[in-house]
């Protein structure tokens, strides 16, 4: 029997916080992700990219949800990762803006296909 996993890539800006912008610019349409999807088979990895076009911000955020339920998959900070322990991810790139942060997803499972997700925020150092 031959299992795919289905990976969804969407932006946290459009897929939650749409709504939340009523005037001007959305973030939306600053934060990008890819792919859209993608097909995997069992025991490979997925790798999905994430930029932003929002001056200062630095810091990107990946989330995993299945099931209407989100989990918090680790984050970049400017140039280094923080994937979760125990998750089997990996973070690389920079979060600056304009520049590309990727997510990998090793040893891929069945409860692996989800949808990924991406969002952009500000790192202050007044805060940890």
């Amino acid at each position: 029997m031959l299992y795919c996993i289905l990976l969804s890539a969407v932006s946290a800006f459009n897929h939650f916080w749409f709504m939340t912008f009523s005037t001007g610019l959305s973030l939306s349409e600053q934060v990008h992700q890819t792919p859209a999807d993608m097909f995997k088979q069992p025991g490979g990895e997925a790798k999905i990219s994430c930029f932003h076009t929002i001056p200062s911000y630095n810091r990107i955020l990946w989330y995993k949800q299945t099931n209407g339920e989100l989990q918090f998959l680790g984050y970049m900070n400017i140039n280094t990762g923080y994937p979760e322990n125990g998750a089997g991810l990996k973070i690389e790139g920079n979060a600056n803006t304009d520049q590309n942060c990727t997510l990998t997803i090793e040893g891929l499972t069945l409860s692996s296909s989800a949808v990924y997700f991406c969002a952009a925020s500000l790192h202050s150092a007044t805060y940890h």
